[in-house]
């Protein structure tokens, strides 16, 4: 039994808007991701402090149980609202989230008995396009933070990790394109661009 937990809370600085409303092929970026994966899932959640524009979806609304402790805040949200064992987090501006690399993640966790799978190239790991064992990751970030860190992937080492590296995070994704985010206005046009050639 799976969550998907979409993270729509950052506050869209630079596009001048949020980000997770915004038209992406005639339809709002958020819906787009949610609909990329939530064949994967037996729920959907929304994270986000900003609930004005949400009406419109039917999935469950939820605001940071933590106010004010950045990603880390959000992810424990995360967590804590969803219902099921796994919980697949993924970010509201990554228009070309993977559905075939997150089932892998969802599989290593419950084939291997993994706390975490978590892909990533050199310049770093992408904690919301991941997968979590609620149980376990729970209390390991509530640590982290009463720690006063704010690293998304700080407490990472107090649980059972699968990093995933370029060579398997290429069989589901050629193009390398999964974790592309869209944080200005010049960015979802590039990415608007791909979404046709590649959709």
């Amino acid at each position: 039994m799976v969550s998907l937990v979409i993270q729509a809370g950052g506050e869209s600085r630079r596009m001048g808007q949020n980000k997770a409303l915004i038209p992406f092929m005639g339809r709002p970026l958020i819906q787009r991701v949610i609909e990329r994966l939530q064949a994967l899932a037996d729920e959907v959640i929304i994270t986000s402090n900003q609930p004005d524009g949400f009406e419109q979806f039917q999935y469950p609304l939820v605001a940071d149980v933590l106010p004010g402790m950045g990603a880390l805040g959000g992810l424990y949200t995360a967590l804590l609202a969803a219902r099921y064992p796994l919980v697949m987090v993924a970010a509201c501006d990554m228009p070309f989230a993977n559905q075939q690399l997150f089932q892998y993640q969802v599989d290593l966790l419950i084939r291997d008995g993994m706390d975490v799978a978590i892909p990533g190239y050199a310049e770093g790991w992408e904690p919301f396009h991941s997968v979590y064992r609620r149980e376990t990751c729970l209390p390991e970030i509530k640590t982290a933070l009463e720690q006063g860190q704010r690293r998304l992937i700080s407490w990472l080492p107090r649980v059972r990790v699968m990093y995933l590296g370029a060579e398997v995070i290429g069989k589901f994704d050629s193009l390398g394109i999964a974790f592309q985010n869209v944080n200005t206005p010049e960015e979802l046009v590039q990415a608007e661009a791909l979404a046709r050639q590649v959709d």
